[in-house]
């Protein structure tokens, strides 16, 4: 019997598709800055390019970019695919349904928390320590780290969601058609609805974060990385 496929947010799919396209560009051009540079863990035959630090640094600053609305729309219209007052519980359910959902959220969770690292430690680096041989920078570690837990996430994600939804669902993040109540040309008022209901200190039509904690540690992550950058460039 041939599965239906799901029906996932054209904002959501919009978003999700240019945060993946990002990150997998800054994934890869990452390990070859590594292979290029540095090395010690083991290396792959690739061709030493120098320039590969500045396609990387062009790829991670994209994803910074897009990240906080990305990361807006999953504490806030996504939140049921992040961790849960019940995920940990639900984790008890070894090899159940709601165990391999609640193993998605968690790992959802933790993709978002390891970009944000990745993001705010490439921030923090300079772009003269590597080509000039400068590998023990505390940052530097951190940033290999982040970029290492970030694309486990990645893989599994891709694989728990395989496993809970099948192909159906994966074809349904790259589908771009989308319901007459999800047009584009709905977004300008239902973002007035959103900033008014704000600015009253109310919910307006998007429902309020449960995650508000780690909402401020990821989006305070990204601004913070944003001024201390500045505040660097500025003492040059």
């Amino acid at each position: 019997m041939k599965q239906l496929q799901p029906y996932q947010p054209l904002l959501l799919r919009i978003l999700h598709a240019l945060t993946g396209l990002f990150v997998a560009g800054a994934i890869i051009t990452a390990f070859w800055t590594y292979d290029t540079y540095d090395g010690r863990w083991g290396r792959v035959p690739l061709p030493r390019f120098e320039e590969i630090e500045g396609i990387h640094g062009t790829f991670g600053l994209s994803a910074l970019l897009i990240f906080p609305a990305f990361a807006l729309y999953a504490f806030h219209q996504g939140q049921r695919r992040l961790v849960q007052p019940d995920t940990l519980a639900k984790l008890g359910r070894v090899g159940r349904p709601a165990w391999w959902y609640s193993l998605g959220q968690v790992l959802n969770t933790l993709a978002l928390l390891a970009l944000t690292l990745s993001l705010f430690s490439g921030k923090m680096m300079d772009e003269k320590w590597l080509p000039k041989g400068e590998l023990d920078h505390a940052w530097y570690y951190v940033h290999l780290s982040g970029w290492l837990v970030l694309v486990v996430c990645v893989v599994l994600h891709v694989l728990i969601h395989a496993k809970v939804g099948g192909v159906p669902l994966l074809l349904s993040m790259v589908n771009w058609g989308y319901r007459a109540e999800d047009s584009p040309a709905l977004w300008p008022a239902r973002v007035r609805a959103w900033w008014s209901g704000l600015r009253l200190g109310l919910p307006g039509r998007f429902p309020a974060s449960k995650l508000v904690a780690l909402e401020v540690v990821v989006l305070g992550s990204i601004a913070a990385a944003w001024v201390i950058s500045l505040l660097k460039e500025a003492g040059d």
